[in-house]
């Protein structure tokens, strides 16, 4: 029945385009019947595994999602992009955009990203003279990377939340840094492949012109500065890992008033709402109360679908966990010994079928959450793990039924054909490597 719900809700979002919340939902109300949940235990198993979600990790996706728009429309991925080219340069320019995506896309939405940072990946490609391909997938993967590892981004969040590990979220961004640079890396390697390759484009449409990277620039006005433009980044994830170090056993801050700041303000909602208030200072001229509010209206317009379809697939694993056939599948999973293996490849499953990332991370882990103790990874670093190989599995494809696929091979004016031998098996390289990373991290962590 659990594949027969599965199945469903990938054909009714995938071929219908219903709404994930609605699918999910409604999986969670078809799944407490046909498990013979009692009626009268139905409706406070929803309504609370709905609620303690929302709850427990809405603000910090509320909060997550209001500093990457402010980053977006103030300029500050620009400038968060000019910083690194002055660092790195642009001697190795698929390792610059692969790092660029790597960074920006901890907060920004990739394919928001990847628009932003388009005319920038031109620019460089002509300067160094290399392909616009090879530079296309640098920035594509790179983005993709920590968009679906590394928290603050909404879908590691979400399954953060499903998992029930909020509290080791410092943990949880310091393995997904390191298994999203893998993952970025072996991607890089890739897109070398087509440093030189001559690959056609299709044409401008009749009557557009290119935009320059100077256009796009003057576009904002003045640039944050490279300093300020990272604050929104840096803030919350320094604080949530000071935090985490000073829940050590070994208690290095001590036991006074330092380690409880430290707890508080390390804590995910704080740290994050203070890396917003930080943003302020981003905007910058008249009228700058105006727009901050306006995009703090279009910070939650946008984190609204993310939180109910998030609160959603919770109530669909508080019915799964109620459920005889988490016992069932447990014994059999147990048996088979394939362990943190498992989220992956649901993951990659769902991921592959249905095109969202998002949608792959939130249905996975709330199927996971009860099967973890029978796959070994009921501790709090093996749900850490888990949420790890389900971002790597989220990545495992990107092709015609995901947006992003067509963001990057639309902007790149990647004939489609052509977009399918090269982007789309570069995020199965990514996807792969990353879990050959987060199994590797599980022998030396479990």
């Amino acid at each position: 029945m659990l594949l027969v719900l599965v199945a469903g809700i990938v054909l009714v979002t995938a071929k219908f385009k219903i709404s994930p919340f609605l699918a999910l939902l409604g999986a969670a109300f078809i799944g407490a019947f046909a498990f013979r949940l009692p009626v009268e235990e139905i409706i406070p198993t929803i309504t609370e595994s709905f609620g303690k979600t929302m709850g427990n990790i809405g603000l910090v996706i509320l909060f997550g999602t209001m500093i990457g728009v402010i980053l977006e429309r103030s300029g500050a991925a620009i400038a968060m992009a000019d910083a690194l080219i002055k660092l790195i340069g642009t001697r190795f320019p698929t390792l610059t955009m692969s790092v660029i995506g790597y960074i920006v896309s901890i907060p920004v939405f990739c394919d928001s990203g990847f628009v932003i940072l388009n005319s920038l990946r031109k620019a460089i490609a002509k300067r160094a003279n290399v392909s616009l391909v090879a530079m296309s997938i640098a920035l594509m993967t790179g983005l993709y990377a920590t968009h679906t590892l590394v928290p603050p981004t909404p879908g590691p969040l979400a399954a953060a939340a499903n998992l029930e590990v909020e509290s080791q979220l410092g943990l949880l961004i310091g393995l997904g840094l390191i298994v999203a640079a893998v993952s970025a890396l072996a991607a890089l390697l890739y897109a070398n492949t087509f440093l030189k390759r001559d690959i056609e484009l299709l044409p401008l449409p009749e009557g557009e012109v290119e935009e320059s990277y100077e256009d796009l620039k003057a576009a904002y006005g003045k640039l944050p500065n490279g300093l300020v433009a990272f604050m929104p980044i840096l803030i919350p994830i320094l604080l949530i890992c000071l935090a985490s170090i000073a829940k050590l056993p070994a208690l290095p801050f001590g036991e006074g008033v330092v380690t409880n700041v430290l707890n508080f303000i390390g804590t995910p909602v704080i740290a994050l709402a203070l890396g917003l208030i930080s943003a302020i200072f981003l905007l910058r001229g008249n009228g700058k109360l105006q727009r901050f509010n306006s995009q703090i209206a279009d910070g939650i317009t946008i984190s609204a679908p993310i939180l109910m379809i998030t609160a959603a697939g919770a109530a669909f694993g508080g019915v799964l966990g109620k459920s005889s056939i988490t016992t069932f599948l447990a014994d059999n999973l147990a048996t088979l010994g394939i362990g943190i293996a498992v989220p992956f490849i649901v993951s990659a499953a769902l991921k592959t079928a249905q095109g969202s990332s998002t949608v792959a991370m939130v249905t996975t882990s709330a199927m996971m959450l009860p099967l973890l103790p029978a796959l070994g990874l009921g501790s709090d670093v093996g749900a850490v793990l888990s949420v790890l190989a389900i971002g790597a599995g989220a990545m495992v494809v990107s092709h015609a039924n995901d947006s992003y696929f067509w963001v990057v091979s639309q902007f790149s004016r990647i004939p489609t054909a052509t977009a399918y031998r090269t982007l789309t098996p570069a995020t199965l390289i990514q996807g792969i490597s990353a879990f050959v990373a987060v199994w590797v991290i599980s022998l030396i962590m479990l």
